[in-house]
Formats: C-alpha cells, structure tokens, sequence
C-alpha cells in the first residue's frame, strides 16, 4: 500500500491518533514497543505508538545483535531465562526469516576459563533442552584439533576443546521495523518524532493520554487513551518521575560497546564466544566482510541519546581479541567503526553490572500509568504477551469487551512472508535474479532481497521507475531504490534514519556512508521539499552520527 507509512502520511496518521480515545498509547519506538503494537492491535484493542526519536534509535539499534537463548545466563544460574528466551528463538526466525540467520558458534573451552569440558558439555546440553534446540541444531563437543580446524586464529594454550552451538545473528534496528510496518499494515498508528511533553490526567488522577510534540513541526496536540504504556527501555524513569511515580525498583542504565574491524585484517571462520581474563565472555561474529566484538558492560551515567564510545572501551575489546587470537595483534588504528548502546535493567542492590538480570519486569503506577521495564531483544514477544494480557484484562473488565489471547506466533512479519522459512531461498535466489536483469550487480541485489524479503518487488518498483534520478544524482540503483522504499514505507525523515537504521551502514560500512551521504542528502533535500536550514540540520545530524561511529573520547 503505497505512501502507508511515510512523510506523505504523517497528517493523517497523527488525525487518527487524535480523533477519539485509544484503548492504548505506547510511549516508545523500540522493539519492546513495536511487540506491544502488533499484539494489541491484533487483539482488536485500538493502539497508537510513539516515538521521541527514529524508531529503534536506542537500545533496539545497537544491541550485539543476537537473536540468543541466553546461554551466557546459564552462568548465572538464570534457568527460567534460558528456557524462555532460548524458545522464542525459533518464533523470531520462523516470524522474519529475512532479518534472522542461524550461526554455528564456538564455545572455546579454555584452562581457568568459565567452564571445563565436562561442564562447558553439560551446560550446552542443558540449554539445547531448555531452549527447545531442534535436533539439527544441537550442540557437538569438539577436540583441540577440531576446533583449531573450525577456528585456526584460536590461542592454542591453554585451549582444551570447544563446544559447537547454534546462535541467530539479526538486524535489530531492521526486526524492530518490520514488527512496526507489520503493525501498520493492519491497521494501528505508529509514528517517530513524537515526544511526550506531559502526560494528561483525568479528574480522578488518572493517567489519561498524553500531550505530544511534533518534533518536525513543534505542533503540539493532545492524545487520550484509556490506557497508556511507558515502554521507553532507557528513559523508563524519566517518564516514572513525570508521573511522579518513581519509587522502589529503579533503572540501572549500563553500557555496551562493540567495535567493528574489516574481515581481512580480522578473518574470523566462525561467532566465537569466548572467556576474557576478567571473568566476563566476548562475542566476535563475522559479518558482511567484516567482524565485530563486544560487548563491554559497565555503569552508565548521562544522556542515554548519545552514549559514546571511550578510548578505555575500544582499548578493553582490543585487549579481549588479543588475548583470544593472539595472532591477530589488533591495533587502535584497525578500528573502522564503534557502536555504543545503553541496556535499561532493573538495579539489584551490590551486583555488578554483568551480574544484573535480563529480566523484565511490569510496574503500575497509582495513576495507572503501566510500565515495562528489563528484557531482552530475543524476548519481546513475550515481553508484549504479559503486558497486552494485563491490559485486555483490565479492558475487558472496565469496557465489557472480551480480547482473545496473543497470536503473534503466528504472524509472518513484514517482508517474511514466505510462507514457511523452508520457501525463503529459492524465493532469494529468484529475486535476486529479477534484480540482475533490472541492471544490478549480483551483490547488490543480494544484498536488496535479503534485507526486504518479501517486500523487495517494492523496492524493485522504484527502481524501474526511477525516471533518470540514478543520473541526475549520482545515485547507484540499489541506493536509490532502497532509499525510496525508505521513504515511502518505512517513515524514513532524515538521512541518518536512512544510513544508521534501515541499512546499518553506518556501523558496518562506515566507507561506503562517506561515499554516498552527499547524493543521499541532495536527493532528499529535493524529494522532501526541505529549506536550506532543514538540509543544515539534517547534514549536522548526520556528521555528528559519523563522528560518534569513528572517534573515541
């Protein structure tokens, strides 16, 4: 449906969320959010969202990317973690097969490290239970030798084994998407750019709805709804003080860093998952010609919009992969691009920060404002199951309505509409094909089909109509092509929506921003109708994007 979910809509869509009481308002744009959505509205309740930023512009962008059972929480002895978490694995592939990729990882057994061999084998075991592995995708034990085959950058003192598991390696910022587009697609409101300035209250003290600002037009217009869901990961408390009611349990910000150096200076075969000498366990996975590490996790204090990277971050995750593969001798200068992410987790009193759950948690407010707070990426189904069946059941209670419970299991998300994830390659290949014949490079349109999946004869539309813009703006097809469907379906405002979110070229082909951000901006300066001071500002965003991806403090 074409200009559903873009600029040309945004009027109508904030019409809808003004024109009558929602049943529910959800404040947040990250993938805890956009779950909450699509359960809602596939119960029948009427739901709006908003977003004071980009959708996924927090901690939903810049995760590890993992779509992970959690078997680093086996450490902590967090069963019912594992066991819910590892199960939801297979629904986030079977759901969005195109933005989800099982990875076989190693697990290197190391003298002094977290486990020996016996338990390191136990411990895999377990989790394959827990987490419901399908007998494909079990765990193998493997010798020195066949994990220095499997990995031969591996330090080899010390190294007794390794054990050999399934992972799924996602886009999270491109899942958080395709949950959200699924959502609109039938029928709820989404929007970016909608800050909440105040929350509204009844005459009994209840929390009502909300006053929301258009951060692209400053127009400030009031939102009611009869209930209203804070589900703002990092600013949880903030939204709770608005309240006034932060008390008790509170959030305990940390911080998460990862580097990204080019696959040829760092040629990793295999996502290793590795002990550090601290105690703590690294991951570094392959990814599109390059390979990332981290994460790092330490107390956060300050702006959770503009976490950044220190030179005490990049120079710890350095010393993690010297320490791992020794012969690599990784260097400051090798570091092509950073990310740095603050998780929102609930503070348990004398724990360090790596010791903190990952649960999540509900609070409600004497107002009744309802909040979510803790969790992971690969748990936010379930995550939006609790909170949406607390609220159908107050609903149902308050309005006399009845809400069937949560589908979304079922539901093929956007752009994974394959029928079955069996279907999805020779789809890929087929598409991919198309895409050649339109005049893309096989590598292009590989990487087109399998960021849109199913979506991608719209993003091939553009191209074929493209009418000499390729031309006139010094844009390859694939840019154009991908930057249009940005536009038209997936409410992309600024270039860095384009560059750090819909692609993730920012963290994983920082050259390839450098070279293309200038035809990005002229091209929609003109398609977006923007004045010169929108284009300055736009532009300034984006520098201060690329600085964050490159320069340590």
């Amino acid at each position: 449906m074409t200009n559903q979910f873009s600029l040309e809509t945004r009027a109508t869509l904030i019409s809808s969320l003004r024109s009558g009481p929602l049943d529910l308002l959800v404040i947040g744009g990250g993938v805890t959010g956009a779950g909450i959505l699509l359960d809602a509205h596939t119960r029948g309740m009427k739901v709006g969202l908003v977003e004071m930023q980009d959708f996924a512009a927090g901690t939903s962008s810049r995760s590890t990317k993992l779509v992970h059972g959690g078997l680093r929480y086996l450490k902590q002895f967090d069963v019912s973690l594992v066991a819910e978490v590892g199960k939801e694995r297979a629904i986030v592939y079977e759901n969005g097969p195109h933005v989800t990729t099982p990875l076989w990882m190693l697990l290197p057994i190391v003298q002094g490290g977290t486990y020996g061999m016996f338990m390191s084998s136990v411990g895999i075991y377990v989790y394959d239970r827990l987490a419901g592995v399908k007998e494909s995708e079990r765990r193998q034990m493997l010798t020195v030798a066949q994990t220095l085959e499997k990995e031969p950058l591996l330090r080899r003192e010390g190294l007794r084994g390794a054990g050999f598991y399934v992972e799924y390696q996602t886009d999270d910022a491109r899942l958080t998407l395709e949950i959200l587009k699924e959502a609109v697609e039938r029928g709820a409101v989404a929007l970016n750019y909608s800050k909440v300035e105040k929350l509204i209250y009844n005459e009994r003290g209840r929390v009502a709805g909300a006053q929301i600002k258009d951060v692209l037009t400053d127009e400030i217009y009031s939102v009611y709804a009869r209930k209203v869901l804070n589900a703002t990961g990092p600013w949880v408390d903030e939204l709770r003080e608005m309240d006034r009611s932060k008390r008790r349990k509170t959030m305990h910000l940390t911080k998460g860093v990862h580097i990204v150096v080019d696959g040829q200076r760092f040629p990793l075969h295999n996502p290793v998952y590795f002990d550090v000498p601290d105690g703590r366990m690294v991951f570094a996975i392959p990814r599109d010609g390059k390979t990332y590490v981290g994460t790092t996790d330490t107390d956060y204090v300050g702006n959770p919009v503009s976490p950044r990277t220190s030179k005490a971050d990049r120079d710890y995750l350095i010393g993690c992969v010297n320490f791992m593969f020794p012969s690599v001798a990784l260097g400051a200068q090798d570091v092509e691009s950073v990310w740095a992410g603050v998780r929102p987790l609930i503070h348990e009193e004398g724990k360090a920060p790596s010791e903190i759950s990952r649960k999540d948690e509900i609070f409600i407010s004497p107002s009744g404002l309802i909040t979510i707070a803790g969790g992971k990426l690969t748990g936010y189904r379930k995550m939006a199951d609790k909170v949406v069946s607390l609220i159908a059941d107050e609903l149902g209670s308050e309005t006399h309505r009845q809400f069937p419970p949560c589908s979304t299991d079922q539901i093929a998300l956007s752009g994974g509409k394959f029928g079955g994830s069996e279907h999805m390659p020779s789809y890929l290949l087929d598409k991919i094909a198309l895409g050649v014949g339109l005049g893309l490079t096989e590598q292009q349109a590989t990487q087109l089909v399998h960021r849109y999946g199913t979506n991608i004869d719209l993003v091939y539309d553009e191209i074929r109509n493209e009418d000499n813009v390729v031309e006139r703006f010094g844009l390859p097809m694939d840019v154009f092509g991908s930057l249009m469907y940005g536009i038209q379906h997936e409410m992309v405002v600024t270039p860095s929506d384009y560059l750090v979110r819909r692609t993730a070229a920012m963290f994983f082909d920082i050259n390839w921003v450098q070279k293309w951000k200038e035809p990005v901006i002229r091209f929609m300066t003109q398609i977006l109708k923007w004045s010169q001071e929108e284009e300055q500002r736009n532009r300034a965003e984006l520098e201060r994007n690329i600085a964050e991806a490159t320069e340590v403090i």
